[in-house]
C-alpha cells in the first residue's frame, strides 16, 4: 500500500474524532493546529477535551453515532480505544463516503497521520505508512534540532514580503534574491533575534530591485558529483544542486545524484563518449558560458573532482574571459574512493609516503606517458581511466625495473553497487584485467615498494 503525500486546506472544513480517551485526544492536538472544525463523538469526554469543547475549540456530540454523524467531513479519526467498536465505526463512517483514519489499524486507513514539525506556516511532516511510528518519532526529533526555532517566524516575514517583490524585483533577479534571503545577511541577522535588522535588510534590497552585490551575469560552479554514491557528495555540492537553474552532466554522473538537483532546474546532458566528437570540450565551454551570460545559476557536474582529470581548466579560463564568477566545489575523487572500497589508506607511515595520480587516457596525438619514471620506491601510483591500455602500462612498469610480484589494485565503478575490486600481481594485470572483463571507470592502484633496490626503476 502506498500513501501519496500532500497538504490539505482545513479551514472551515469539518473532521470528525469518534472517541473521548486519551486516543481521542492525541488526534484533536493536531487537529486544533489547523482551522478545522473538531466535532467529538462520544458519550463522555477526558479532561482535556472536556477544555477544548469549554474554550469552543470544538463541539461535543453525545447521541447515537449513525452514517449522518460523518456527513460533509474532511476528514475521520476512529479513536475510542476499543478495536471492536472502531471496526464497527469504521464500516459506518465509510457508509457516509468519509475518509477514515483508524488509530492502530493501519489496514482500515485511508489516511495516515504523519509526525510533525511545526515551525508555522513551515511544516514538515514525516510518514512510514503506518509501519514504524516509532521511527517516524525519531526522525522528527533530529529534525526538530537541526531546524531553527526562528525558522517558522522568519518564513512569515518572508512571505508578507512576497507582493513587494513581485512588484519591484525583476523576475530574472528573484531566484537570486531569495537565495540571498534565507541563505545570507537577512536570515543570519533573524536567526541571531535581531528581527527589526533582518526585515529592514530585506525592505532595502526590495527597494533597490534585487538582492545586494546581484548582477545581471549568472555564475558558474564547476561541481564534483564524486564517484557515484549520492551520500559521498559535499554539503556545498547538494546546495548548489538545488539552486541551480540549469545542470550541465555527463555520463559517469548516476542517476541518483540527479536526485538531489531542484525539480525545475533544466538538465542538460553533455556525456563525452569515448572516439565521438558529439559533445567536444569546446562546445561544453560555449554551452555552459551561454547559460550563464542569460542570468542562469550554472552548474556543471563532473565525476569525481573537478580539479582532478576533470578538463577543468578549459571551462574556467572561458568564464573568466568572459567575466563571469566562476567557483569549483570539489568533491571524493576515485582514489579515495578506490582506497575506501579496499579499506586500506592512500599513504601508510614508513610503507608509503608519496601518492602520484596520472591518467591513461591522453589527449590524440599526445605521446604515451613514461608512467615507470613516476613509480618510485615508496610510492603509490594511481592511474585514471587505463584499463584499456593495462597492457602497456604493464610493460612500461616491468621495462622500467618494477617487480613483477608489485601489488596491484583495480577498482571499477567504486562505491557504486556494481563496484568490482581485483587484486593481483603487476606482471599478470593486464591479463587479470581482460579475464575479469573490467572497463572503465576504474582505477589502477599499484604499490610500489619501499624497498627496491637502486637500479630497480630508471628513475633510481
Amino acid at each position: 500500500m502506498k500513501f501519496f503525500p500532500m497538504f490539505l486546506k482545513m479551514a472551515g472544513r469539518r473532521v470528525v474524532i469518534a472517541g473521548g480517551g486519551e486516543q481521542a485526544a492525541q488526534k484533536a492536538r493536531l487537529v486544533l493546529k489547523t482551522e478545522a472544525a473538531l466535532t467529538l463523538l462520544a458519550p463522555e469526554l477526558e479532561d482535556e477535551l472536556q477544555a477544548m469543547v469549554a474554550e469552543g475549540r470544538a463541539v461535543h456530540n453525545t447521541g447515537p453515532i449513525t452514517t449522518d454523524s460523518f456527513s460533509d467531513a474532511a476528514l475521520v479519526f476512529i479513536a475510542t480505544g476499543c478495536p471492536g467498536l472502531d471496526a464497527a465505526l469504521h464500516a459506518v463512517a465509510k457508509a457516509a463516503g468519509a475518509t477514515v483514519n483508524v488509530v492502530d489499524q493501519p489496514d482500515l486507513c485511508d489516511a495516515t497521520t504523519p509526525s510533525i514539525v511545526d515551525r508555522d506556516p513551515v511544516v514538515l511532516a514525516i510518514g512510514t505508512e503506518g509501519t514504524a511510528p516509532v521511527l517516524a518519532r525519531r526522525l522528527k526529533t533530529d529534525l526538530e534540532v537541526m531546524l531553527d526555532p526562528r525558522l517558522g517566524s522568519f518564513a512569515a516575514l518572508a512571505g508578507r514580503l512576497r507582493d513587494a517583490v513581485a512588484k519591484r524585483v525583476p523576475q530574472h533577479k528573484r531566484r537570486n534574491f531569495w537565495r540571498w534571503t534565507f541563505n545570507e545577511e537577512p536570515w543570519q541577522a533573524h536567526k541571531r533575534g535581531a528581527e527589526r535588522q533582518a526585515a529592514d535588510l530585506l525592505k532595502q534590497a526590495i527597494a533597490s530591485g534585487g538582492a545586494p552585490r546581484a548582477s545581471d551575469l549568472g555564475q558558474i560552479s564547476l561541481v564534483g558529483a564524486g564517484p557515484g554514491a549520492r551520500d559521498l557528495l559535499t554539503l556545498r555540492a547538494v546546495e548548489r544542486l538545488q539552486e541551480a537553474d540549469i545542470i550541465f552532466y555527463d555520463r559517469l554522473v548516476d542517476p541518483e545524484v540527479m536526485e538531489l538537483a531542484r525539480r525545475d532546474a533544466e538538465r542538460v546532458y553533455v556525456g563525452k563518449v569515448l572516439g565521438t566528437t558529439q559533445w567536444p570540450q569546446h562546445r561544453i565551454n560555449e554551452v555552459v558560458l551561454r547559460a550563464a551570460q542569460q542570468g542562469q545559476r550554472v552548474v556543471r557536474l563532473k565525476s569525481g573532482d573537478p580539479s582532478i582529470f576533470g578538463r577543468a581548466v578549459e571551462e574556467l579560463e572561458t568564464a573568466r574571459a568572459a567575466g563571469i564568477p566562476v567557483e569549483i566545489v570539489p568533491g571524493v575523487t576515485a582514489a579515495s574512493a578506490a582506497a575506501a572500497a579496499l579499506t586500506r589508506p592512500l599513504t601508510a607511515r614508513g610503507e608509503t609516503d608519496r601518492v602520484t595520480l596520472t591518467t591513461g587516457t591522453l589527449r590524440p596525438g599526445d605521446n604515451q606517458p613514461d608512467w615507470a619514471q613516476m613509480a618510485l620506491p615508496g610510492s603509490l601510483l594511481v592511474l585514471y581511466m587505463a584499463v584499456h591500455k593495462a597492457d602497456e602500462v604493464q610493460a612500461n612498469l616491468l621495462e622500467g625495473g618494477l617487480p613483477g610480484d608489485t601489488e596491484v589494485s583495480v577498482v571499477a565503478s567504486a562505491s557504486h553497487p556494481h563496484e568490482k575490486i581485483l587484486d593481483c600481481a603487476l606482471d599478470e594485470m593486464a591479463e587479470a584485467i581482460a579475464a575479469e572483463g573490467i572497463q572503465n571507470p576504474a582505477v589502477l592502484m599499484i604499490r610500489c615498494p619501499k624497498d627496491m633496490a637502486q637500479g630497480d626503476s630508471k628513475q633510481m
